[in-house]
């Protein structure tokens, strides 16, 4: 993978199927605004980042496959499974080697949840965070394995969904030669239904890193659209991102698409 991958472009029609079981494209499209709804998706979420590397010529590009998996436990529990596994390329950004590219570290997130939200309609979750050494090239990885927690808190009202979704992760075991890991995680999401399945979302994706002292801080602005192909049903969006913060030499703006398939119950 030497190269920019590349994303498909699919055209938005405006006809929308009117129900998927008890599913419809506008609760479906409310359900993906929910990071632990009870709703299995496979998210595949391309990021192509610019101005990376000290001329500004460095590209990043990132397709995260990211899985996620509800469980009913009980009648008042559920458990989601969220799974991060990222496949890069970075083009331009390490001396004297134009490019890089594999697999990199998974992040494997387990959130406890009530099934139901509480009165004040507070949706919540917390549980265990888990980063394992996957990268196929130590420059694409931390080669450290890594645990903590993470929670996440949201609230849907109407139209609107806001939230937020956080972890810490410290290293216990891997590579001696490599500084630890000791990072904090920071995601506040705001989201907009615009109806027929539609909807206009805000995040702020900031990471900072305790051992270098160094904040990544990425704010991403996209419109997505839940609709049918055939009888799967899938929710495409694309976006804009801008690094409001970040470390020498990392990308300055960016975009994302993402293809997401749906799984509602039926």
């Amino acid at each position: 993978m030497r190269h920019a991958f590349v994303s498909a472009s699919l055209a938005l029609g405006c006809a929308m199927s009117p129900a998927y079981g008890q599913e419809t494209p506008d609760s479906l499209a409310k359900k993906l605004s929910n990071p632990i709804a009870s709703l299995i998706s496979v998210p595949l979420q391309y990021n192509a980042d610019f101005g990376a590397a000290a001329d500004g010529k460095g590209e990043f590009h990132t397709l995260n496959v990211q899985p996620v998996i509800p469980v009913a436990l009980n009648n008042d529990w559920n458990l989601i499974s969220r799974t991060v596994l990222p496949i890069s390329a970075r083009n331009d950004v390490y001396p004297g080697d134009d490019s890089v590219s594999g697999v990199g570290d998974t992040l494997q997130s387990f959130f406890f949840s009530p099934s139901q939200p509480t009165e004040d309609g507070l949706v919540w979750g917390i549980g265990p965070v888990f980063l394992l050494p996957t990268a196929t090239d130590d420059r694409l990885g931390s080669e450290k394995w890594g645990i903590g927690p993470t929670a996440v808190a949201l609230v849907q009202k109407g139209p609107w969904t806001a939230g937020a979704l956080a972890n810490h992760i410290w290293s216990v075991a891997g590579e001696e030669d490599r500084n630890d890991v000791n990072a904090t995680f920071l995601q506040p999401f705001l989201g907009y239904a615009l109806g027929r399945g539609r909807t206009v979302s805000a995040a702020m994706e900031a990471s900072y890193d305790w051992e270098s002292e160094q904040l990544t801080a990425p704010a991403t602005l996209a419109v997505s659209q839940v609709l049918p192909v055939g009888k799967q049903l899938i929710s495409v969006q694309v976006g804009g991102r801008y690094y409001l913060d970040a470390p020498a030499n990392a990308p300055e703006w960016g975009v994302r698409a993402t293809l997401t398939f749906l799984f509602p119950k039926k």
